[in-house]
């Protein structure tokens, strides 16, 4: 099968498609047939090494974990799939991932995908929309009512998270460029805040809960805007607990996990026409390069798929 793979740390130029082996599977796994993946900024993290020590990978790997496809192989152990199923999943980082024609995970990370969606939009759901929902409803646990700032609404993770906190009856504001800003609207954003025409305290109201998706300076300016007992959660980077007391306000930090019990939700919002996946850049396996490029620049809106098969 086709593989796109690192043997070690770098650039794009690390980048390696691949003839291989198709992966084993263990009692608990199945085997996908991948029909598209997405690619996430962890993804060229990963590749220039900014994550070895976290997540101490043995080279070469096999890059991406985002995946949408067809299941043709179960494990002895499995229960509740079958051969022909159409699932999608976040599957565990520490294996080879989704830049492949097939890949083995375990069967608890994933789950069967909506027939509303195609397979470049379920592959456009986990990685974002766990994040998403981890950060707003499992650990902010927002409120009808309450007011939830998303940074950068138009990117992968903010894009879903807008179109959460309004499902659970939160008034969304959301930053983003000015192009961007008739997006966040038909997202249903219902302040949109244009980043670059001053400082965000200067045209935000004091909000209930931070979803911060860009760490640095944009962290740093958004501890003002809280509410007492408020709450900024970041994927970026740990929010300093002397600056959380220092105002009088919450924070967490969210690395993700694989969730099928997240995913379960995420379709049911897209079963109830509350979610959808904004995709901007589509590119085949061949060009994983240019897909990589792409996301490394920052500027793109919603998520890019890889259509592998």
């Amino acid at each position: 099968m086709r593989a796109v793979r690192i043997h070690q740390y770098g650039g794009t130029e690390t980048l390696k498609l691949e003839q291989i082996e198709k992966p084993q599977l263990n009692d608990d796994d199945i085997l996908i047939q991948v029909k598209s993946a997405a690619i996430n900024p962890v993804d060229w993290k990963i590749r220039e090494g900014y994550l070895k020590e976290f997540i101490p990978y043995s080279l070469p790997v096999t890059l991406g974990w985002d995946v949408a496809g067809i299941v043709t192989e179960v494990g002895a152990k499995v229960t509740g799939f079958a051969i022909g199923d159409e699932v999608f999943s976040r599957p565990n980082i520490a294996r080879d991932g989704s830049y492949a024609d097939f890949i083995a995970i375990k069967a608890d990370e994933a789950v069967l995908k909506s027939p509303k969606l195609d397979f470049a939009q379920a592959a456009a759901l986990p990685l974002a929309g766990i994040t998403a929902w981890q950060c707003l409803v499992d650990v902010a646990d927002i409120q009808a009512g309450q007011r939830v700032l998303v940074h950068a609404g138009a990117g992968g993770v903010g894009h879903l998270a807008i179109q959460i906190a309004k499902a659970k009856g939160a008034t969304v504001i959301a930053t983003a460029s000015t192009a961007n800003l008739p997006l966040l609207k038909e997202l249903g954003a219902d302040e949109t805040i244009d980043y670059t025409q001053g400082a965000l305290s200067e045209q935000i109201e004091k909000v209930d809960v931070v979803l911060d998706t860009m760490g640095g300076e944009v962290q740093k300016s958004s501890w003002a805007l809280l509410n007492t007992n408020g709450m900024l959660v970041s994927v970026v980077e740990p929010p300093s607990e002397e600056i959380t007391k220092e105002h009088n306000v919450r924070a967490a930090f969210v690395f993700i996990e694989p969730s099928a019990r997240i995913l379960g939700e995420l379709n049911a919002l897209v079963e109830s026409d509350q979610l959808r996946p904004v995709i901007e850049h589509r590119f085949p396996l061949e060009k994983i390069v240019e897909a990589h490029e792409q996301s490394q620049s920052g500027r793109t809106r919603g998520k890019i798929i890889v259509d592998v098969s």
